[in-house]
């Protein structure tokens, strides 16, 4: 089982559009796919389907979520608390993320384990899942830190804008600050994947010149790898978000993969090369 952690500390880069189409493209392949949602805003949760009520009196996420699992030592293990989804097919497991995590970082904090359950747990489902990808905060917060922690390897979305790429050094710190901590933990420093060009304008004299200075930029200044496959900011990754199902009185979100929205466009396409170039890199293709 590989895990991946998608991570920046700048919000708006498009990890969670990263996160539920790369799981998707990688069913696609026959890999077996748990995401798990550390962010509390959980807009993976949502983007998977898991959400389908804002309001309280439907919330069936609140008792059996990430939280859970990163509290108790001997309870919820994974296979207590993932979810079915069904907004690609073939389905993807994910473990939810709820608003409650915002309130219960203090707690966790005094937690000596809480840092290690996630990857303990994952143990127990190994033999489960192919591939494993978290969603993260865009913070530099314990949420982001149990993800690095956690995982083997690390993609990082960046939609390649000066505020973005200025971020990078604070993603190479921290990267660099729990690596310390893996250490300690007889482990080998997560592996970075490269920095994925993401929400990347379509505009051709960008593309032809802009573009390829701001990858460079990334490669030279700061010596990190930059994948080959660029996700452009597509109206279509937007929309399959947006979908939505009517349940009588009321509309109640449905999102889609891009596969199930649009499989023949080009964000589909973008995202089948992403998977590949992923699966090449981690060493299951």
């Amino acid at each position: 089982m590989k895990t991946i952690t998608v991570y920046h500390n700048k919000g708006g880069v498009g990890k969670t559009t990263t996160v539920v189409n790369l799981a998707a493209a990688l069913t696609q392949r026959d890999k077996r796919v748990l995401i798990i949602d550390l962010d509390s805003q959980a807009n993976t949760t949502f983007a998977t389907g898991l959400i389908k009520f804002e309001d309280e009196i439907f919330d069936d996420i609140k008792d059996r979520n990430v939280l859970q699992v990163l509290t108790s030592e001997e309870l919820y293990p994974i296979s207590e608390v993932v979810r079915k989804s069904t907004y690609t097919r073939p389905e993807v497991d994910v473990v939810p993320a709820h608003l409650d995590l915002m309130n219960a970082e203090k707690d966790l904090l005094n937690i000596e384990y809480s840092r290690l359950l996630l990857r303990s747990k994952l143990e127990a489902v190994a033999d489960d899942y192919d591939i494993v990808i978290i969603d993260t905060p865009p913070s530099l917060n314990l949420y982001a830190r149990i993800a690095i922690i956690t995982a083997d390897y690390l993609i990082i979305p960046s939609d390649l804008k000066p505020f973005a790429n200025q971020g990078l050094n604070n993603v190479k710190n921290f990267i660099k600050s729990q690596n310390v901590f893996r250490k300690q933990m007889m482990r080998e420093p997560i592996k970075i994947l490269g920095v994925l060009p993401s929400k990347i304008s379509t505009n051709n004299k960008f593309v032809e010149s802009t573009l390829k200075k701001r990858i460079e930029t990334i490669q030279d200044r700061y010596n990190l790898p930059v994948f080959e496959t660029v996700i452009y900011d597509r109206e279509d990754l937007a929309k399959c978000a947006e979908q939505t199902v009517n349940l009588g009185m009321m509309d109640a979100p449905d999102p889609r993969s891009i596969f199930e929205f649009r499989p023949d466009s080009k964000a589909a396409s973008e995202f089948h090369h992403l998977a590949e170039e992923v699966l090449e890199k981690i060493g299951l293709r």
